[in-house]
């Protein structure tokens, strides 16, 4: 018998109290529309994989997350490892602070999160878009950053990371001159890795296996 023949089908994986499309969503985003509570809610811009998004729903469950991802497959797969994640940590346990939508975010953010109302976002590894003509596309660009101060909470956080010291130094100049209200930025210490997957992302596994510098830092609404 051949062998891919002897292997089992992989599990589906019931995402559905999980995995948003932009249509699915409420009109105005908070804990209450979303989550039926009241706890900290968090955003994550640009979430591939979902690493990021299922390590802290599953380490944090008093704190909720939206991560948004524009492509759609990687937004389901990102679903999926929220649902595992959890379900790992406690096998009696459903998702209930974790919602993963498929979508660009920044007519989401635009249009459906009002002001000073989310307690922190997160920026991890964002494509660089190398090419000068193409850097109007990066998730973070000069009209972009102050939509995100906005919808925050005063204290609430801004974390960026990359690998990408070009974007890493423009982004801080950027935030400099563009929103003072965050202040400085805050260095972000790297920490050893317990296991393969104790990382932030899968880009940071990537990076930090190659001997790649990651630059951190997060800023503080005043």
């Amino acid at each position: 018998m051949p062998r891919h023949q002897l292997r089992k089908p992989r599990a589906r994986v019931d995402t559905s109290r999980v995995f948003r499309e932009p249509d699915q969503l409420p009109a105005t985003i908070t804990s209450e529309t979303l989550f039926g509570n009241s706890r900290p809610i968090e955003l994550e811009i640009g979430s591939g994989k979902g690493l990021f998004l299922a390590r802290g729903s599953a380490l944090t469950p008093d704190v909720n997350f939206v991560g948004v991802e524009i492509v759609k497959k990687y937004a389901r797969h990102a679903a999926e490892r929220i649902v595992h994640a959890r379900q790992k940590a406690d096998p009696d346990a459903s998702v209930e602070n974790a919602i993963m939508v498929a979508g660009n975010a920044e007519p989401i953010i635009d249009r459906r999160i009002t002001d000073a109302s989310f307690d922190a976002v997160h920026v991890y590894f964002p494509d660089p878009w190398w090419k000068k003509r193409h850097r109007k596309r990066r998730v973070l660009r000069s009209e972009r950053i102050e939509p995100i101060l906005r919808i925050l909470k005063p204290g609430g956080r801004f974390h960026f990371w990359t690998d990408v010291l070009d974007y890493f130094e423009d982004t801080i100049e950027m935030i400099a001159e563009r929103v003072p209200q965050f202040g400085v930025p805050i260095p972000e210490d790297e920490r050893p890795a317990e296991n393969d997957l104790d990382y932030q992302t899968h880009f940071e596994r990537r990076s930090r296996n190659r001997q790649i510098p990651v630059y951190r830092v997060r800023y503080e609404k005043r």
